[in-house]
């Protein structure tokens, strides 16, 4: 067909090619080389021959995806069924996009030139910058990255006052760009809102007002790179038809983490293109051929809008499609892929496979069950000290957590341990916003002469001290000698507003108050410090999901000053900054044998390490507490878990601590449920370090199937009964369970707790076993206990 595009590398000039080609779901021209397909198995071979309209490859962890889907590029340009220009190669990063392009290269060399191989973002800018006059854009139009876009709806916001309702700028961005991931405008979403809700008629003004500006300023951001094209498909049919005339051969990796937008640019993509569309054609073309590659064991996307049922329905949306399965792991020793496979057996709405390998079993998996995060942090760096002592190096090591709150521990850890680490798609514990903000807050009380920590705290959260305001306290303090907080003690002396005047006097006034506190208990005043200031309850109110993550740092950050406390009797606030600013200040580390990783189990997908460990597989963090109530939320939690497992090459580590602190409060954990579907026999449980206080020490984890999923506040859960096996290896770890069966509580009684000291029980509920006092503790606040085994007398 001569009529067919050949496109050089700038994608758009048309060039006349002599020979004939094939088209989407034609013959081959001839036979792919054996070259090609020596050393792959008989699936992947069969992927890689495999012609017809729809193909789905079910690619297993470590199947070797890329390997076939990038042989199966250089079997259509061997064969000569297609042009280099008429393949579509769609990645989701750019990483995997450039591995793709080199290994076709490799493979086929100058022959792949002229392929699009990209993200879909990269593609989507290629096709909007040749089209964008067709719908009122100039080609040389601009992408706002996230900053830029928070940056104009802060602008925006503050402009129409609709920060008083409760909009942030990053709120209103996740909006905005979940509305546009599906497919949604300003006009459409409006349909659908409520408008007689404030906040919705507030969000829809400002996101009215910022697709303007988007426009006056010839800009898109970077969900309209997609949404965008996918409109201008669909109202420009001669556009669309000129693009599904190139393109005759579309592969997408990862197609389970596509969302509504990329599903509806593939579908627009891979449509029939007729004479009526574009009479130059001779005949009528079909649509394109269409291989994808996924699994939807590994979709774990669904808060970024992907839509786990663009995989599970490929057969249903593309009628005469072709599933090939990839089963065979090329990563993972058996033992780590018999647990993987127990786990995700689990979920109901999924096809069935079952990943093995001929590499043998490997080492068991180990577990740990710590006291405390920080036991667990302890096991994880020892276990990483005796693996590189036995030659693994440091960057072939990864350390994996649900939330980010968690890496608090293990990098105080690491660093005393002296082992280099870098944290992953994140930031180090002490260099996030919201603990510089609490820390400011600590060293203004504790030190008041000290300006810089006073200006970052001085308007976080909002008291309308913007910068103006604080120039004329500066100049103020200036002109008498005198700091810039004692400026804030003499603010009516200052020409401001009573209400800017009012919020100032104020700060100086909280400050001062705990400034007068040098011995207070650290903890107690950053607990105060965040609730009186507002900064906790601004968190805890915003829409924006990234604050909620924030909440839980600041919470971790108050957990670690009543560690700290309970480390240190007597310990002052002084001391505990002293301390914390030599792990927060610490050098980069001795990086010539690498780093260890540390990253969410989100970030870890795509990536593979020697040896893997997965902290905290407890109830409310591994499946995260809010997931319970969202739909298919255990269900995505528990691929997730998948996800970390099947990264391990030779060693998998699964640890979780007895209790955990949160919310600024040290309660006791639950073990996932994820644990015991993974067989007993697959690994090896390991106990704290004797040395730990004999009241305290958990037993090794067992199986608990009989055990009842109550989580309740004691100061202790009841340890899992033992594994099977000699007893003699646990005589150490073996701890005196209580039983208050007989013990008559009732309001008003007094009681001393082993921990909380002497506290007056305000109300019993239940009954028997299940018996929960709430008492008010003298020293240690209200607190929740489960009767039965709560260490407790009565006085």
């Amino acid at each position: 067909m001569s009529d067919l595009w050949g496109l050089g590398d700038d994608g758009f000039e048309e060039v006349q090619r002599p020979t004939p080609l094939g088209a989407g779901g034609g013959s081959a021209h001839g036979a792919i080389p054996e070259a090609l397909l020596a050393g792959l198995n008989p699936p992947q071979r069969e992927a890689v021959e495999h012609r017809g309209p729809a193909l789905l490859i079910v690619a297993g962890a470590g199947s070797g995806k890329t390997r076939v889907l990038t042989h199966r590029v250089a079997g259509l340009l061997a064969t000569r069924e297609a042009w280099p220009s008429q393949i579509l190669a769609i990645t989701f990063t750019n990483k995997a996009a450039a591995e793709m392009r080199e290994r076709v290269e490799q493979l086929v060399g100058e022959e792949s030139r002229g392929m699009w191989i990209r993200t879909f973002h990269s593609a989507c800018v290629r096709i909007l910058r040749r089209e964008a006059e067709e719908f009122g854009f100039k080609d040389s139009f601009t992408i706002y990255d996230s900053g830029d876009v928070r940056a104009l709806l802060k602008r925006l916001i503050k402009e129409r006052g609709a920060d008083i309702t409760g909009l942030t700028p990053g709120g209103v961005a996740a909006r905005i760009s979940k509305a546009k991931n599906e497919l949604h405008d300003v006009d459409s979403w409006a349909r659908t809102a409520s408008l007689d809700n404030p906040l919705d008629a507030a969000f829809l003004e400002i996101w009215r007002e910022y697709d303007r500006e988007l426009r006056r300023a010839n800009a898109f951001d970077f969900d309209d790179l997609i949404s965008q094209t996918v409109f201008l498909l669909r109202a420009f049919p001669r556009v669309a038809a000129q693009y599904r005339k190139r393109f005759r051969h579309i592969l997408v990796d990862e197609y389970q983490d596509t969302n509504a937008a990329q599903y509806a640019l593939i579908r627009e993509l891979t449509q029939p293109v007729s004479r009526g569309e574009l009479p130059d054609l001779r005949d009528d073309l079909p649509g394109a051929s269409l291989t994808v590659v996924g699994d939807s064991d590994q979709s774990i996307y669904a808060f970024r809008g992907a839509d786990i049922r663009n995989i599970t329905d490929f057969e249903r949306d593309f009628p005469g499609a072709r599933v090939i399965m990839l089963e065979q792991n090329y990563r993972s020793t058996q033992n780590i892929l018999s647990a993987a496979n127990a786990v995700i057996g689990n979920n109901f709405d999924r096809r069935a496979k079952n990943l093995w390998t001929d590499s043998g079993d490997g080492a068991k998996i180990v577990g740990f069950t710590g006291y405390s995060g920080h036991d667990e942090a302890q096991f994880v760096a020892d276990e990483i000290v005796e693996l590189t002592g036995g030659g693994m190096a440091y960057s072939d090591i990864a350390v994996f957590y649900r939330t980010n709150a968690q890496t608090r521990a293990l990098e105080e850890v690491l660093i005393r341990t002296a082992i280099p680490y870098r944290v992953i798609g994140g930031t180090k514990f002490y260099e996030r916003a919201e603990i510089k903000d609490a820390m400011a807050y600590l060293v203004t009380v504790a030190n008041p002469a000290d300006a810089l920590s006073l200006r970052r705290i001085m308007n976080v959260p909002k008291r309308g001290i913007g910068p103006a305001t604080e120039a004329a306290l500066q100049a103020f303090a200036d002109e008498h000698d005198i700091t810039l907080r004692d400026a804030m003690r003499r603010v009516d002396e200052i020409a401001l507003g009573p209400k800017v005047a009012g919020a100032i006097k104020d700060l100086a006034a909280l400050l001062d108050e705990f400034s007068a506190r040098p011995d207070a208990d650290p903890g107690e005043v950053l607990r105060e410090l965040m609730s009186r200031s507002g900064y906790t309850d601004q968190l805890r109110r915003s829409p924006d999901p990234q604050d909620a993550a924030r909440l839980e740092n600041v919470e971790e950050l108050i957990a670690v000053t009543r560690e700290f406390r309970r480390q240190n009797p007597g310990g002052t606030l002084i001391d505990f900054l002293t301390e914390t600013s030599l792990v927060a200040a610490a050098d980069e580390l001795d990086d010539s044998g690498g780093q260890v990783s540390l990253m969410t189990l989100h970030t870890a997908k795509g990536l593979e390490f020697e040896a893997v460990f997965i902290t905290g597989v407890e109830e409310d963090l591994l499946p995260h507490r809010m997931s319970a109530n969202e739909p298919g939320g255990p269900a995505e939690e528990r691929r997730l878990f998948y996800v970390g497992i099947t990264r391990a090459r030779q060693r998998l580590h699964l640890s979780l601590a007895m209790t955990r602190a949160q919310f600024g409060e040290v309660n006791p954990a639950v073990p996932s449920r994820y644990l015991e579907e993974i067989p007993a026999d697959l690994i090896d449980w390991r106990t704290p370090p004797t040395t730990m206080r004999a009241s305290a020490q958990p037993r090794a984890l067992g199986r608990w199937r009989d055990e009842p999923r109550e989580q309740f506040v004691t100061g202790y859960r009841t340890p899992p009964p033992l594994p099977k096996g000699p007893k003699k290896e646990f005589a150490n770890t073996i701890t005196e369970v209580r039983d208050n069966s007989g013990l008559e509580l009732a309001a008003g009684d007094r009681i001393r707790h082993k921990d909380f000291g002497e506290g007056t029980v305000q109300a019993v509920t239940g009954l028997d076993k299940k018996r929960v006092a709430e008492v008010r503790f003298d020293t240690a606040g209200r607190k929740r206990l489960l009767v039965k085994i709560a260490p407790i007398e009565k006085l």
